[in-house]
């Protein structure tokens, strides 16, 4: 059981991190005409600069299809070079840098798919393209999940010519590969439907192509749901299931989230997102209607609490046993304490997001004695302002942020905005 101090080096595969914590994957809305811009360059700067370990390049898609949005991230040899530029940058300023890549499958609001339907782990109702006119999606075929596979793998190695540390390869939150692992979207009754032993077989061969790809030259982690949040949906037991799937695929680290962004979004946040404010960011009346009806839709949840999801991940790290693969915790760490608590608890890493787009300075504010806990509220304002102009940014942040990191921030939502 690990009780250090979370400013102690962590080994993850063939990478060594000066500390334990890590800036989570989440969209940062920084990307255009599918290429990173020096908006998303300063918001990654700022988080190393910060004292972070490594900082998680958010949702790059490995091919065009596989975009949840227009404009969003695709590694690709045209956006190679702008990417290195970022990693180049997170570098200089001390840390390390992942790259998260996975694919929407039918969780994607474009209008320019390569084929009339979005494809999914199975067939049926399109819940995101009904918004695009797209009301059906389609089934995965063997020739289609070889060619996802190859563009993981391809997207890997492109990766590793960006600079990049680490890869983290998507599974959670509903995009394709957790389309798999869910019953909610898998009804497939081939091997790679059924039980979550088949239900795994997918994403863990998709896993095993991205190690290849990189020869053990990159960490790989892998980003899993340790519970969909609704009835019908993948509990713990699944995920440990596929956390063994992965252990044997190559995963040199799990980081353990929960939810589905469309039937559980409040299960990753541990709190209800401020749909009010999601619904005036959008432009048309249809969708605003569709934030009104989840607004509606969201169970009494109890009140937002540090660590949130620890039950469920000690169930998850109790079922791999005596494995050797290290687990990240994600779920509100929200203080030095609770990242002591983490560590304490015997995992390997702290993941943080919201408490981090709050205060980019933080990990170093903890480390040097100047705060100990995060002014961050968990009210999901984050979330909703992703979808302006300037990205994901903390529009209720006050004096948590150092005068330098506050200017980096101000020249970042400038560029991005114009």
């Amino acid at each position: 059981m690990m009780t250090g101090n979370p400013f102690t080096p962590v080994k993850i595969g063939p990478l060594t991190l000066k500390n334990r914590f890590i800036r989570s994957g989440a969209n940062e809305m920084m990307s255009k005409d599918m290429r990173p811009t020096r908006a998303l360059l300063d918001f990654h700067t700022a988080y190393a600069r910060g004292g972070i370990g490594m900082t998680t390049l958010a949702y790059i898609a490995v091919s065009k299809d596989g975009r949840t949005l227009p404009g969003q991230g695709v590694m690709s040899a045209d956006s190679l070079p702008h990417y290195r530029a970022v990693t180049d940058a997170i570098h200089a300023a001390g840390a390390k840098a992942s790259a998260q890549i996975t694919h929407g499958g039918s969780f994607c609001q474009i209008d320019d798919l390569s084929t009339p339907r979005a494809m999914s782990a199975s067939g049926g109702i399109d819940k995101m393209g009904v918004l695009m006119g797209r009301f059906f999606q389609r089934a995965m075929t063997r020739v289609d999940m070889d060619r996802v596979r190859h563009e993981f793998a391809e997207a890997a190695r492109l990766c590793e010519e960006a600079g990049f540390d680490a890869i983290e390869v998507h599974m959670g939150h509903g995009y394709l590969l957790n389309q798999f692992l869910s019953p909610l979207s898998n009804r497939r009754r081939d091997d790679y439907g059924g039980s979550p032993e088949n239900r795994a077989r997918f994403p863990a061969e998709v896993l095993a192509a991205v190690k290849a790809a990189t020869g053990g030259r990159l960490a790989i982690l892998a980003k899993i749901n340790l519970f969909d949040g609704v009835p019908g949906g993948a509990t713990v037991d699944d995920a440990i299931v596929a956390a063994r799937a992965f252990e044997a695929a190559g995963a040199d680290m799990l980081v353990l989230s929960a939810g589905r962004n469309i039937e559980s979004v409040w299960a990753i946040f541990g709190s209800p997102l401020p749909y009010d404010d999601l619904a005036a960011m959008q432009g048309g009346l249809f969708a605003k209607l569709q934030f009104a009806i989840l607004k509606r839709s969201v169970p009494k949840l109890p009140p937002f609490h540090e660590n949130y999801l620890m039950d469920q991940a000690l169930a998850l790290k109790a079922g791999l046993g005596a494995s050797s693969m290290k687990l990240a915790y994600l779920g509100g760490v929200q203080s030095l304490a609770g990242a002591d608590a983490a560590l304490e608890a015997g995992f390997d890493a702290i993941a943080l997001a919201r408490a981090l787009i709050h205060d980019p300075g933080m990990v170093d504010a903890w480390r040097t004695g100047a705060r100990a806990v995060s002014g961050c509220t968990a009210c999901n304002r984050c979330v909703a302002v992703m979808y302006g102009p300037a990205g994901t940014h903390c529009p209720v942040v006050g004096n948590a942020l150092d005068p330098a990191l506050k200017n980096i921030f101000a020249g970042e939502r400038a560029a991005h905005a114009a």
